[in-house]
C-alpha cells in the first residue's frame, strides 16, 4: 500500500520546471513545517482541465461507506472493475507529484523509497466529489449546519517490483514524466497503465522507524 509519501522544496522546483505548472504558492500554502503528507491531509494532485494541465489542493481519501475511515489506495489491477472507483478511473484521474514515499516492512522497519532516475515520483491516482459537512467556523458565520461538496483522492498501488518488493508486497503505481500526460489526457489508453509500475528505486531504512 501508500500510507505516507513526502515532498520537498527541491521536489517542487523540478516538478515545475519538468512539468510546466507552477505549484510552489500552492505548497507555500500547504507546508505546516513537514514534508509528509498523510491521509486525510490536503495534497497537490495534477489532473487535466479540458486541454490543458492544472494543479490543485485536494484531499487524500474517499469516505469509507460506513463512514469509519478513508480509503486512500485503490488496487489497480482491479479499479476499473469496482464501482467504487470505476467512474474516476475512465474520467477523473489524477497524478500525485512526490521526492518519495515510505514503506514498513513486516518487522514494522521504516523504509524511504525514491527514484535512481529523475528527482521525482509522479504516483497514479483518481478523484471524486463527495459531500463534506461545512466546518465550525462555516456553521457559526451562516448560523446553519449543512454540506458542501469536496474533491477527494485515492492513490493506485499495484503489485510491488524489484527493490520494493523486499519490503512490502504493495507499492504504488508509478508514471514516467514522460507518461503523465498520457495518463491524464488519453482516456483510451487508461488500461494500459494498469498494473504496470516504474520499478527503478532505492531505498534506504529511515532512522525513525515510525
Amino acid at each position: 500500500m501508500c500510507g505516507r509519501y513526502y515532498m520537498s522544496d527541491d521536489t517542487i522546483w523540478e516538478i515545475e520546471r519538468r512539468i510546466g505548472v507552477r505549484i510552489s504558492q500552492l505548497w507555500r500554502e500547504l507546508r505546516d513545517g513537514t514534508r509528509d503528507i498523510c491521509p486525510s491531509q490536503y495534497a497537490i494532485i495534477l489532473r487535466a482541465e479540458k486541454d490543458y494541465l492544472n494543479a490543485e489542493k485536494m484531499r487524500w481519501g474517499f469516505p469509507d461507506f460506513q463512514g469509519k475511515g478513508l480509503l486512500i489506495n485503490a488496487r489497480a489491477e482491479s479499479a476499473l472493475q469496482k464501482k467504487t472507483y470505476r467512474d474516476s478511473m475512465l474520467n477523473r484521474r489524477c497524478v500525485i507529484p512526490a521526492k518519495g514515499f515510505y514503506e514498513w516492512n513486516s518487522a514494522k522497519e521504516k523504509f524511504v523509497f525514491e527514484s535512481t532516475e529523475d528527482p521525482v515520483l509522479f504516483l497514479a491516482g483518481c478523484y471524486n466529489w463527495f459531500e463534506s459537512e461545512q466546518d465550525s467556523s462555516a456553521v457559526r458565520s451562516t448560523g446553519t449546519a449543512g454540506n458542501q461538496r469536496e474533491e477527494r483522492f485515492v492513490i493506485l498501488t499495484t503489485e510491488a517490483r524489484g527493490r520494493a518488493a523486499q519490503i512490502h508486497e504493495r507499492m504504488p503505481l508509478l508514471l514516467r514524466a514522460e507518461e503523465v500526460r498520457t495518463w491524464l489526457f488519453d482516456n483510451e489508453k487508461t488500461e494500459q497503465f494498469l498494473p504496470v509500475s516504474y520499478t527503478h528505486l532505492r531505498a534506504h531504512e529511515t532512522a525513525a522507524n515510525l
